[in-house]
């Protein structure tokens, strides 16, 4: 059975999402000429900042191209539905936004990524512009603990981006803005579960299979396999399993700080994100843990799949003040 989106061409999704999205938001966002794919903040880069740059995969907006602004990302480079930019927006974001004290890429950690951001790093040394890049790897689900360096990165980019992008507005040498970011996604923990997949505008067919009473704990937000398959079960018991393994990865001691994201992997309405966000609440004042700041909705999607994550970002007073930082993006300000 076929899925319904309000598209024209499939094919033409990507690049025409783009265009609505510059005639959108003019104030925020322009795209570098002759290369659509590389959308750039009309304010944040400047001379002697780290500028920040960030990309993927089209389908999880607001991910990647709505947290581009003042303070937080001062580009994003733009793939086709679930797969990697290819290196030459990659590069047209980074001279866009070259402060002359380096740029830092900031990334999921997906092979199709890592050798496009790579090899774009790679020919922008023959230009004498610095880059290191900082992988986002807090989906727990995706590997176990001891080998942190094969994890995906998931919603928890929202949390990990905002203070990295914040580290750079600060002006912070290019040094610090890396280590400030490797240490944003290690305090950063996330793990989902999917109820029903999603279809991609090529095809308009479903990515995976999942029974109708069933869900999937740990599921990616491309559709890679989760860790258990199984009934239904309620709202609180799901957010449990949840926080369960999230909680068992923080570490946290009583009286600590967290920054906490209820996500909707696309079709999950306000309403069940936040029947989870009660029990959330509830989880962390059992265990003694403070709520700093929570978001709650549509963050890091997977075009309509239904499900939801949850993100913990352990905050320590560097991550607080940065998580703090103002910034002023399309799709996300604060």
């Amino acid at each position: 059975m076929k899925t319904k989106k309000l598209i024209n061409a499939g094919a033409d999704a990507v690049d025409e999402m783009l265009q609505g999205v510059l005639a959108a938001h003019p104030e925020h966002l322009y795209a570098v000429d002759s290369m659509p794919r590389a959308i750039i903040a009309r304010n944040g880069p400047r001379k002697g900042k780290v500028g920040l740059v960030i990309g993927g995969g089209s389908g999880h907006e607001p991910t990647f191209l709505g947290y581009v602004g003042k303070g937080l990302a001062d580009a994003a480079a733009i793939g086709n539905v679930f797969a990697s930019p290819p290196p030459d927006p990659i590069m047209a974001c980074a001279m866009a936004v070259d402060g002359g004290v380096g740029v830092l890429f900031m990334y999921g950690n997906y092979a199709g990524d890592v050798m496009n951001f790579d090899m774009a790093a790679e020919m922008l040394a023959l230009d004498d512009i610095a880059v290191r890049t900082v992988l986002t790897t807090d989906d727990v689900a995706s590997a176990p603990a001891d080998q942190q360096d094969r994890r995906r990165g998931v919603a928890g980019n929202v949390f990990i981006f905002k203070a990295a992008g914040a580290a750079c507005d600060l002006l912070y040498s290019f040094d610090e803005a890396e280590r400030a970011a490797r240490h944003a996604n290690a305090r950063t923990y996330t793990m989902g579960v999917a109820l029903s997949p999603c279809s991609l505008p090529q095809t308009l067919k479903p990515n995976f299979q999942i029974g109708e009473e069933e869900m999937e704990i740990g599921m990616g937000i491309h559709g890679e396999p989760g860790v258990a398959r199984g009934p239904l079960k309620t709202a609180d018991v799901v957010t449990d399993e949840l926080m369960d393994n999230l909680l068992r990865e923080m570490k946290a001691e009583r009286g600590d700080r967290v920054a906490v994201l209820v996500n909707s992997l696309g079709s999950t309405p306000m309403m069940e994100l936040y029947i989870m966000m009660r029990r959330v609440k509830a989880r962390l004042d059992g265990a003694g843990l403070v709520i700093h700041t929570s978001l709650v909705g549509n963050y890091c999607t997977s075009l309509e799949m239904a499900g939801a994550s949850i993100t913990l970002m352990h905050l320590d007073d560097e991550l607080q003040r940065l998580i703090d930082h103002p910034c002023d993006c399309a799709m996300f300000r604060r």
